[in-house]
């Protein structure tokens, strides 16, 4: 693998000393190690590893800094073919972030602080996977991140136990204690708080050395002066050595015979314990964020509260006076240490997660139209499926149609767009886009073609976007399909989007639908309401097509006909329809001699699929119901007229398309231009008939 990190910059800290160790760790097992940064004191460490080190401005939070390091990463991501972008703080996952887009490198963040939940921290939950060094900072970002658990991994921070070798001996101690805290100097470390508990020490060990281990940022150093007065005011000048940053804290430590962590926040791990560990040396600490995870209080070491600074001083006098307790917290943390927090283990697992982020895949297929034409899609999400075994699928879906794929085998999960009702409106359509990146989806196959969808494409961010450039949105898309055929069957048009993932179109491609035992238990009971149970030759009709395409309908009085043509040669008829036609079924009730079955708007769209597929013939005009007969394998006859047989016929082994071809058709309008409606009127009941017997035989 090819692993990119990027941090602010490369001195003295957690973060640093554990990215350059990960760097240094794969270069050993044969990976190759890429780091950005904008420099520091370990970047020589780090090239003499072996990983390689590109300087970028990656710290500066400048708009302008961070748009151009976006297109310097990105050059650097494809000169070097990474695999893996690894962000490890804010401004950097930004850059990261959008630099990834449009190549195929994937994103992937490790949350090594307990961000405050603000815009410019959203970042860090972006990511497919996010690595959290405690179940403290993972918990933060489930509940204020929003992040889905399932993103989550957790990994503790590791100590490189051949760097921290040199061991603390109990029994030679000197007679002068050492106290050490260790880290930046910032308020968030407590050092505050840790001065005023080791001035009570003081009072009991007037020898004692108290070192500060760190420095502070170049913003805080009012702050270091601020203590440096309260030393003085203390009276613990003679005591306290401001040691700056070193790099031989493990020699150090090694000297200190109690280390203190005084944080007052919520502390994302403290790797500082564990090097401290890792010597023999006990600890005392402040009860905050994944410090629990590491220290079993009176066990391997001792917790107290934050700010408690007579908490604290008890706690440190207890361990420089008791030198048993202390050697037994020390080979009690040693073990613990050596089963959770090496670098072995935390390379290992890391390693674990980018070779699962590799294998992983998100996609989402958008089709959120009409019925019909989301049973149409069908045939292309087994494809995918086929194509893309062990990926996440997941299909956007109108809230009308979302019973169609409820069941599907190829799918996931479904996202429902209820644009009349839920998702109406300008603000609702940026949350469902926000909804929508939370998915972390790598590819988007938008099957809908309309601006809405491409810009919900767009602002999902996904890693590639595919779907038909229609002059208008589609440079909203990563992969746009140029000079398509548009007059040819909807399937056939899908298969032109998936030909850039390499999938083609299979002549033997078919309608599906998944009937659930509810389904075909309606559909049994509204045959018993009508003394159908026994009954094996039944046909169906569709009354009629959507409110907006009255041009489809065959006229009422010719399905009467029918229907008494039916009944005259002993075979059974259902009449379906929706809600809206219940007062066209009683006309139609009116005009015909036999009583045939109304199950007008006693059914959704499975229910209705679970009453076709008992018939041995369903009429209808081109509608959503001729797409379930063919789904369910139930011969049919299709009326077409104003629109086009050829581009909207589903696929299906038996099927008759009556169509007179006028001049004047497809007109594709739901009003007659010439007020003949010849193209549905010149089907004869007599016609129809004759095809039924045809499928029937």
């Amino acid at each position: 693998m090819k692993i990119l990190q990027i941090l602010p910059e490369l001195n003295v800290g957690g973060v640093e000393t554990g990215t350059v160790d990960l760097a240094k760790y794969l270069v050993e097992k044969g990976h190759y190690s890429v780091v950005v940064s904008n420099g520091g004191e370990l970047v020589k460490q780090l090239e003499s590893a072996g990983a390689k080190h590109y300087v970028l401005p990656v710290h500066k939070k400048s708009l302008l800094t961070i748009y151009n390091s976006i297109k310097s990463l990105r050059k650097i991501i494809r000169k070097e073919k990474i695999d893996i972008v690894h962000a490890r703080s804010r401004v950097p996952a930004w850059i990261a972030y959008f630099a990834t887009r449009k190549t195929n490198a994937s994103f992937i963040t490790t949350c090594h602080g307990y961000y405050k939940n603000r815009f410019f921290s959203q970042v860090m939950g972006w990511a497919k996977l996010i690595i959290v060094p405690s179940e403290v900072i993972g918990r933060h970002m489930i509940d204020d991140y929003k992040v889905q658990s399932r993103s989550i991994r957790c990994i503790p921070r590791s100590v490189d136990l051949d760097k921290f070798k040199v061991q603390k001996e109990f029994a030679k101690g000197s007679p002068d204690k050492v106290v050490a805290i260790v880290g930046r100097i910032t308020p968030l470390k407590g050092h505050i708080y840790f001065l005023k508990a080791m001035a009570t020490v003081v009072r009991s060990n007037p020898y004692l050395k108290i070192q500060i281990i760190g420095d502070v940022p170049a913003k805080k150093e009012s702050y270091k002066r601020e203590l440096e007065v309260l030393v003085k005011r203390l009276g613990i000048k003679d005591n306290v050595e401001f040691l700056g940053n070193r790099s031989d804290v493990p020699e150090l430590l090694s000297k200190v015979d109690v280390l203190v962590l005084a944080t007052i926040t919520q502390e994302s791990f403290g790797r500082v314990i564990i090097e401290a560990q890792a010597v023999g040396v006990p600890v005392v600490a402040t009860k905050v964020g994944g410090v629990v995870d590491i220290i079993d209080d009176d066990k391997t070491g001792l917790l107290v509260m934050p700010k408690d600074t007579e908490s604290m001083a008890k706690a440190v006098l207890r361990l420089l006076n008791d030198k048993t307790l202390a050697a037994r917290f020390s080979v009690e943390a040693k073990k613990k240490l050596q089963e959770k927090y090496t670098l072995d283990q935390m390379a290992t697992k890391t390693i674990e997660v980018y070779e699962e982020l590799l294998r992983s895949m998100n996609i989402l297929v958008i089709k959120m139209s009409s019925v019909g034409d989301v049973v149409m899609v069908t045939p292309s999400l087994k494809a995918l499926r086929k194509k893309f075994p062990k990926a996440r699928i997941h299909c956007l879906v109108g809230n009308e149609a979302r019973k169609i794929l409820h069941n599907c085998p190829y799918l996931d999960g479904l996202i429902v767009y209820d644009k009349k009702h839920k998702d109406r409106g300008p603000l609702k359509f940026l949350k469902l886009a926000s909804k929508l990146r939370k998915y972390r989806f790598d590819k988007i196959i938008d099957f809908q073609n309309n601006g809405t969808s491409h810009l919900l494409s767009f602002l999902s961010f996904p890693n590639e976007s595919y779907g038909f450039n229609n002059g208008k949105y589609g440079f909203l898309l990563s992969h746009p399909v140029k000079n398509y055929i548009k007059e040819v069957p909807a399937i056939k048009q899908q298969f032109q989007i998936l030909s850039k993932l390499d999938i083609n179109y299979n002549e033997n491609s078919y309608l599906e639908l998944w009937l659930s035992a509810k389904d075909k238990q309606h559909a049994r009971q509204l045959f018993d309401s009508e003394w159908m149970g026994n009954a094996t030759n039944i046909v169906g009709i569709n009354i009629a097509a959507s409110a907006k395409w009255q041009t489809k309908n065959w006229p009422i009085d010719y399905i009467a006909k029918l229907c008494d043509l039916l009944t005259a040669s002993n075979i059974r008829v259902i009449i379906t329809g929706m809600d809206h036609d219940r007062e066209l079924a009683q006309k139609l009730l009116s005009l015909t001699k036999s009583k045939p079955a109304i199950f007008v708007g006693k059914t959704d769209i499975m229910q209705l699929a679970a009453l076709i597929k008992q018939c041995k013939v369903f009429v209808t005009p081109d509608s959503a119901p001729m797409h379930v007969a063919a789904a369910v394998g139930t011969p049919f006859i299709a009326f077409f007229g104003p629109t086009d047989a050829e581009r909207h016929l589903p696929p299906a082994k038996k099927y008759v398309v009556l169509d007179k071809k006028l001049n004047c058709a497809p007109c594709y309008s739901g009003y007659c231009k010439i007020l003949s409606h010849a193209c549905i009127d010149d089907i004869s009941p007599e016609e129809v008939m004759k095809e039924i017997k045809y499928l029937m035989s």
